[in-house]
C-alpha cells in the first residue's frame, strides 16, 4: 500500500467529529430555528451524517479486522497473487491507529504465523510474510534448508509446479516441498536449479543470525522469489500490523475470474 489510508481516515474522522462537537458546544444555541426545526449548515450536516459511519470504520480497521490485497507471489503456494486476506488487528495487541502506539498487549507472534507488517525500508508500504525467527533465535539458511537454533526444518518433496511473476511474463519450474516448521507444516516453492528464468535468490546462505530482542525474522514461502528478511533485515515489533487468518476473495488476473475454491480458506 503506497499511501496511508489509515492516516487519511483518521484525519477525516477527527475533522468531522471536531466540527460536530464545536457545533454542539457553540454554534447550535445561536442558530435560529425555522418552524421549530434546526437548520444545519452544509458542513455541519455532513459532519453529523458521516462521523458515526467513519468512526465505526476506523474502529473496525484499527482494532478488529482489516482487509488486504496481496499483489505478489512471495508467499506462494500458501497465498496467491490476487488473494484478498483478512488480518486480525488485535492478535498482537491493541494499537493506536497510524502511530501504532501500543494501548494493550494481548499476544506475541508465533513461529509459522502469517503476518502483515510495515516494511522497515519504507513504512508506507505493507508486506505479508511468514514468521520463522522469534527474538533470541539463531537462524541459518544453508543450501535452501532453514535451520532454527541448530535444528533443520525438515522438507518433504510433494511435486512440481509452475511459477511466474506476471501472466504475460516467463515462467519456470519449481519444486513443491512440505516444510515442517517445528509443528507448522506448510508448502514452499524452491526453484529447479537448471531453469534459467528462475529468479534464484542472490544471497543463498546465512549462518547463525541472531534475532534481536523485540524483532522478528520474516520469510516468504516462495523461497527463491521473495523479498524478505534475508535482504533487508529484521522486523521490529512496533511495525507489526496483525495476523492474516482468512482469504475472503481471490482474483485470477490471468483468466480474469474469481478463484471460488479459495474463498473462505483459513491461513
Amino acid at each position: 500500500m503506497d499511501f496511508n489510508f489509515s492516516l487519511i481516515l483518521l484525519v477525516i474522522t477527527l475533522a468531522f467529529g471536531l466540527i460536530w462537537l464545536i457545533d454542539i458546544l457553540f454554534w447550535r444555541k445561536h442558530r435560529k430555528s425555522t418552524v421549530g426545526k434546526v437548520k444545519y449548515p452544509l458542513i455541519v450536516d455532513y459532519a453529523r451524517s458521516f462521523f458515526p459511519i467513519l468512526l465505526i470504520v476506523l474502529i473496525i480497521r484499527s482494532f478488529i479486522v482489516q482487509p488486504f490485497r496481496v499483489p505478489t507471489g512471495s508467499l506462494e503456494p500458501t497465498i496467491l497473487p490476487g488473494d484478498f486476506i483478512l488480518v486480525n488487528q488485535f492478535a498482537y495487541g491493541l494499537h493506536f491507529p497510524v502511530f501504532n502506539w501500543e494501548i494493550l498487549p494481548l499476544g506475541k507472534p508465533k513461529r509459522g504465523d502469517i503476518v502483515v507488517f510495515h516494511w522497515p525500508v519504507n513504512s508506507q508500504r505493507d508486506f505479508v510474510k511468514r514468521v520463522v525467527g522469534l527474538p533470541g533465535d539463531h537462524i541459518s539458511y544453508i543450501n535452501k534448508i532453514l535451520y532454527i537454533n541448530g535444528k533443520a526444518a525438515k522438507q518433504k518433496f510433494i511435486g512440481y509446479a509452475s511459477d511466474s511473476n506476471s501472466p504475460t511474463g516467463p515462467s519456470w519450474t519449481v519444486k513443491v516441498m512440505q516444510e515442517n516448521l517445528f509443528g507448522i507444516k506448510h508448502n514452499i516453492y524452491l526453484c529447479v536449479n537448471n531453469n534459467s528464468h528462475c529468479p534464484i535468490a542472490m544471497v543463498q546462505n546465512y549462518h547463525d543470525l541472531i534475532v534481536p530482542p523485540g524483532e522478528y525474522f520474516m520469510m516468504g514461502d516462495n523461497r527463491d522469489n521473495s523479498d524478505d528478511s534475508r535482504y533487508w533485515g529484521f522486523v521490529p515489533e512496533k511495525d507489526l500490523v496483525g495476523k492474516a487468518f482468512l482469504i475472503w476473495l481471490s482474483w485470477n488476473s490471468a483468466t480474469h475470474r474469481v478463484r471460488w475454491q479459495r474463498i473462505g480458506k483459513l491461513l
